[in-house]
């Protein structure tokens, strides 16, 4: 039976997640909130409109739909002048050598990210042509952790979510797979990431003759 590859993209294939956390951090400092890193966690693999309304809980501050929209505008344009710079070099360990394994095997191949910037990023690190199908924030109504972002990457591959093996780092995004019947590898330590079958430190200690048991 053939299984088809889900990927999330940050903290998956390349580390942008740093790049969030500097923009929102920028923007948390405007409302007088210093975000922290153990803040930024819980916003991997979450909406940018769900970010922004915690950062908001987190500084005790509301703002008019106006300039609640406005403020999502500016966290991105200091996000994507963050990521102009990118380039394959900025993929993660691990990530070459897994696009490979996918090539030579032809697994079919899906993103599902919560970034509305993942055809750029994936340009720039020059694996826009490896996937088979891409569905980002711009696509679904609901983020993770609803499953609608890789149940439309899978009704795109064309498989069931049972046949389909999705990669996260997030702990939203593993419960989006569980929560869309499909099977989740967590990128990083089985403490955050619940519900996973297996834990890997990065995409290339995946063992690709697994997906035939």
């Amino acid at each position: 039976m053939m299984t088809a590859i889900i990927l999330d993209l940050d903290g998956v294939i390349c580390d942008t997640a740093h790049f969030h956390f500097l923009a929102w951090e920028r923007l948390a400092a405007e409302y007088g909130y210093a975000l922290t890193q153990e803040n930024n966690e819980k916003l991997k693999g979450v909406s940018r409109v769900d970010s922004l309304k915690f950062i908001l809980s987190l500084a005790n501050k509301s703002l008019s739909e106006a300039d609640f929209q406005a403020d999502l505008i500016r966290k991105n344009e200091w996000y994507l002048e963050l990521v102009q710079h990118m380039g394959p070099k900025d993929v993660l360990p691990g990530v070459p050598a897994f696009f490979e394994e996918v090539a030579s095997r032809r697994i079919p191949l899906a993103l599902g990210s919560a970034s509305k910037n993942a055809n750029m990023v994936l340009t720039r690190v020059g694996l826009i042509d490896a996937f088979d199908a891409i569905v980002d924030a711009g696509q679904i109504t609901h983020g993770k952790p609803h499953p609608e972002t890789f149940l439309t990457a899978a009704d795109m591959l064309g498989f069931p979510p049972s046949q389909c093996l999705v990669f996260e780092d997030s702990a939203a995004g593993v419960q989006a797979a569980l929560a869309g019947n499909m099977k989740a590898v967590g990128i990083g330590l089985q403490s955050d990431l619940p519900g996973a079958y297996i834990h890997l430190n990065n995409l290339g200690e995946f063992d690709f003759d697994s997906l035939e048991n």
